[in-house]
């Protein structure tokens, strides 16, 4: 790989994704990689929200729930949302927090196993999960054991006939690193147990066949790769399989079979609706549906080849570039940016849609990267994270960005 500014400069120009980077509304003079914790603006979200306030809440007011197809959103966006990560229609709503979402699915698929006392947690997964994972076991008596993801099969033969429901996230949230979800939602059905996957990493980022990996349960958060704003609902994946026998605890007058009726007693509407809760945040559902639109347009695997394709540039950069190119960082003492280690599995098959770096004081090198015009984030003590999304981070913004991290790390060392 050439490792040239004029080099990035033909690949955007040959670039079939580069299109959708209109679609955004990118700050002049800023390089957007920290969309793994909150995407930029689509250019379709405040149309969409005008027309909800001034031709449909404000002129039609409650009639728009059904006059504008406002009582429909959860599911006919869960759908949208489910094509993106491989689920047929009728499994997938979109409607609360994460939160709200990932106690729902923890609860109902220990729920699904009566009798088996343990709940295994992911242990490198993002303290949400975590903490609501120990939540659901204090609520339900259950013993959480948490463990890696590397460690799931050791945990499942060791607890053997006593695991009852398995939480685990797609991607670390921290390193970047991808699992491999067919295989261990395999393993976890050979243990008699039910896959909880937290999706919110992987959804938009990567393919996710969710039926066809037989995963049982999935959330994913709206606002990252989906770049649904921030605060957007979450999304609910429940296997039609188990649709008969869901018991979630949290039910609202919108999951009921006759929601109208205003019954006295809960009964579980037919098929995923049963998911639904109370009455959603509109804006906010529709915000999400209207940026969904680049996604779908390019398709996940295009923008995941090109993730993969502007990973393997950063990279070869860090580890290749010398000083003949102009603007080209200088080489460490074994040919690489200096005090720079990567963390994310280089493989491409074990590697999310971000890349992390090891740095010393990252916190400082992220904020002087900020002052160069590159925005990512870091996580403590010592990692950096930066969002290689296809849809809108160019080949061209790859090499700036290598060539300010140089600058950063010689101001901060």
């Amino acid at each position: 790989m050439e490792s040239t500014r004029e080099w990035a400069v033909r690949q955007d120009a040959d670039d079939p994704l580069s299109s959708f980077r209109k679609e955004f509304e990118l700050p002049e003079g800023l390089i957007q990689l920290n969309g793994n914790s909150l995407g930029p603006l689509p250019r379709a979200v405040p149309g969409a929200l005008e027309r909800a306030m001034r031709h449909q809440w404000g002129p039609r007011l409650i009639r728009a729930w059904f006059e504008d197809g406002w009582w429909e959103a959860p599911v006919r966006t869960g759908d949208r949302i489910g094509r993106l990560i491989g689920a047929a229609p009728g499994q997938t709503v979109v409607g609360e927090s994460t939160s709200v979402q990932l106690f729902n699915a923890v609860t109902a698929a220990a729920r699904l196993r009566p009798g088996r006392t343990v709940l295994l947690s992911d242990a490198a997964n993002f303290p949400t999960d975590r903490y609501l994972a120990a939540s659901v076991a204090r609520l339900l008596g259950l013993r959480l054991t948490e463990v890696p993801p590397g460690g799931i099969g050791e945990a499942l033969e060791r607890h053997r006939g006593r695991v009852g429901a398995v939480l685990c996230g797609a991607v670390d949230f921290r390193t970047g690193e991808l699992f491999d979800v067919p295989r261990l939602t395999a393993e976890i059905h050979a243990a008699g147990a039910v896959a909880v996957w937290d999706l919110s990493h992987a959804a938009g980022a990567v393919p996710v066949e969710v039926d066809a990996a037989g995963v049982d349960l999935a959330v994913g958060c709206g606002y990252k790769y989906l770049c649904g704003g921030p605060g957007a609902p979450a999304f609910l994946y429940a296997a039609a399989r188990h649709h008969g026998a869901l018991d979630l605890p949290v039910t609202g007058w919108h999951g009921h079979a006759r929601p109208f009726a205003m019954e006295d007693t809960f009964v579980p509407a037919e098929g995923i609706e049963r998911a639904r809760t109370g009455t959603p945040h509109i804006l906010s559902l529709l915000a999400l549906e209207a940026a969904l639109e680049p996604l779908e347009a390019a398709g996940v695997a295009a923008v995941r080849r090109k993730s993969l394709a502007l990973g393997d540039q950063f990279l070869g950069l860090l580890r290749d570039l010398g000083p003949g190119a102009e603007g080209a960082p200088g080489p460490g003492p074994e040919g690489g940016v200096p005090a720079v280690e990567v963390v994310t599995p280089t493989a491409p098959e074990r590697r999310g849609g971000h890349l992390t770096l090891r740095v010393p004081g990252a916190a400082g090198v992220s904020a002087a990267l900020l002052e160069r015009g590159v925005l990512t984030d870091a996580r403590p003590p010592s990692l950096l994270r930066l969002c290689l999304n296809g849809l809108y981070v160019s080949y061209t913004d790859v090499f700036d960005t290598v060539t300010a991290l140089r600058d950063a790390l010689e101001v901060t060392r």
